[in-house]
């Protein structure tokens, strides 16, 4: 067998500009016959997140470099369904990705069913044959929505069909090696620990009260047995019965390694949870009694989401169906570009940040990136190498003469149904050209609705409708109608957006109006509200003739 790996290290120490083809290179140095095998897995116990999808991502990424090179590479990902619910998700999802309270669904269902594997509880929205079928589903129309070929398989079905069936045999003919083995891990392992968990028949829960094992008979005897949840305990009912080896399964530990075998797994990344906790044991397992070579590993770290850690169970989520609301699905990839290594907040409040850095990445691909000063050029030569490799994995289709309109911009631009109107600002503002194909313009103008339910989202700045189709309800004094008169007039001139906004403070004291009164009456204008964006800039980016035009009230 070859030397244990470092999964910290795999993808750091290289030349490569892209970590991807890092990893590539450590899973060829182990001259693996094709199809090369990238996994992935989750116990589906509440709604598949975006930090689920990190792992997918990370796999088709590698997947991806390799078969660049000629290889060819199965994704898989296991979804765990056999593993017992330990506790009630604060909140669920339904097949759309909508999320719902507790009180939404057949929350019932699920308290009824501790201890029981996810695909024997009902689906608490009716729609899938068991809890675990509804959120891989969730999970597999993630992964499909941004555009990864991957093969999902179900740990129930390789219990049932007998996958596991060698594994289970294999682990419990050498128990006495799986014990000393797995004791160095865990310390409740002793002399009586037995390495399954035989389904119970009076009540269906996972219990770990195994009583004798006959192996000739392909059997295990046990009595249903309390487990401990956390800081909770699942009853058993005491039932004392005899299962055959697939009415079970093998523990975390032991079962991740099998999955390994049954399924010939090259290469696995994982969260640095794994890493400090499952990998250790799981390698050790495979070598000292599976006697297999465990897979190339990688650590990955976790992202925070708007600086607080992702969790099903609490509630901190955001699913891609989501995310894909607020942003193209080439955005949400180009997330997963980034170093695996480094922790990162994935921020709703400031993703327009990530926008731009995409529309950056993008730009620097096509050469179209300025770079001025040495610092920024060595950034960019930096940034290049990368989107060299990186950009052509992340679009569905490399065009050079597709168009993105700032995602801030769109946001402005939201502020209208007005889609005539919409395209006639982003055309004077300069981000569409006058010869730019009727293809590129939609593509463009598309990212308006993300940045408008980004602003609505987040409740910002740009979360305002203009108010274009009649004038509200106003009645100024004739200090304040003059005041506006004299905006209008720097409008009508063609002022920019700092202009007008200081013609804003120079005609209010012109006239004696108080500078918020103002500010007021320009939002009445045209938002009918008593606030609203920074006036000045806003305006600059409407039609001139429809803005001098509402300013003096006369349309």
């Amino acid at each position: 067998m070859s030397e244990p790996i470092d999964p910290y290290e795999v993808g750091r120490d290289s030349e490569q500009a892209f970590w991807a083809d890092a990893v590539a290179d450590v899973i060829e140095a182990r001259d693996p016959e094709d199809p090369i095998v990238i996994k992935g897995g989750v116990s589906p116990s509440g709604v598949p997140h975006l930090g689920h999808v990190n792992e997918i991502m990370r796999g088709y990424f590698v997947a991806e470099a390799l078969r660049e090179r000629g290889h060819e590479v199965r994704q898989v990902f296991t979804s765990d369904d056999k593993d017992r619910l330990r506790k009630i998700p604060r909140r669920l999802a339904d097949l759309d990705g909508n999320i719902v309270g507790l009180g939404e669904v057949d929350a019932g269902a699920l308290g009824r069913n501790l201890g029981k594997p996810y695909t024997d509880i009902p689906d608490p929205f009716g729609c899938c044959d068991s809890y675990g079928a509804h959120f891989t589903t969730i999970l597999q129309d993630s992964a499909e929505a941004l555009g990864v070929p991957i093969e999902f398989v179900s740990n129930t079905d390789l219990y049932e069909s007998g996958e596991f069936d060698d594994a289970i045999e294999h682990v419990l003919a050498n128990q006495g090696r799986a014990r000393e083995v797995l004791s160095e891990y865990q310390d409740k392992v002793d002399e009586t620990y037995v390495p399954f968990q035989a389904q119970c028949e009076e009540c269906g829960n996972l219990t770990e009260g195994i009583t004798s094992v006959d192996l000739d008979a392909g059997t295990v005897s046990y009595v249903c047995e309390d487990v401990e949840a956390g800081d909770d305990t699942i009853e058993g009912c005491g039932h004392e019965g005899t299962v055959s080896i697939r009415e079970g399964k093998l523990p975390w530990r032991f079962e991740w390694p099998a999955q390994w075998e049954i399924l010939g797994v090259d290469f696995e990344p994982f969260g640095k949870d794994h890493a400090e906790g499952s990998w250790p044991s799981g390698e050790d397992i495979a070598r000292n009694v599976f006697e297999i070579e465990p897979p190339v590993p990688m650590v990955y770290e976790w992202f925070t989401l708007d600086g607080e850690a992702l969790s099903s169970s609490s509630g901190n989520i955001v699913t891609v169906d989501e995310v894909l609301e607020l942003l193209e699905v080439e955005v949400l990839r180009y997330f997963f570009v980034k170093n695996p290594t480094k922790a990162r907040d994935f921020s709703i409040e400031h993703l327009d940040q990530l926008v731009d850095e995409f529309d950056r990445f993008e730009r620097v691909y096509f050469g179209q990136q300025d770079s001025g000063s040495d610092r920024e050029a060595e950034l960019t030569e930096r940034e290049a190498a990368l989107a060299e490799r990186a950009y052509p994995m992340v679009v569905d289709e490399i065009r050079e003469d597709r168009i993105r309109i700032p995602y801030t911009f769109a946001a402005v631009l939201g502020m209208t149904d007005d889609p005539d109107l919409r395209e006639e600002i982003a055309r004077r503002e300069g981000h569409i050209p006058e010869d730019a194909p009727e293809w590129a313009v939609e593509g463009a103008l598309a990212r308006v609705e993300r940045a408008r339910n980004w602003a609505r989202r987040t409740d910002n700045e740009f979360n305002y409708e203009l108010r274009r189709g009649s004038i509200p309800a106003v009645d100024f004094d004739d200090a304040t109608a003059a005041a506006l008169d004299d905006v209008a007039a720097v409008v009508e001139s063609g002022g920019d957006g700092d202009t007008i906004q200081a013609a804003i403070y120079e005609a209010a004291e012109d006239h004696d109006v108080g500078v918020a009164d103002l500010f007021s009456a320009g939002y009445r204008l045209f938002f009918d509200l008593e606030e609203g964006p920074k006036l000045g800039p806003f305006l600059a980016k409407l039609d001139r003739e429809f803005v001098v035009g509402r300013l003096r009230q006369k349309r």
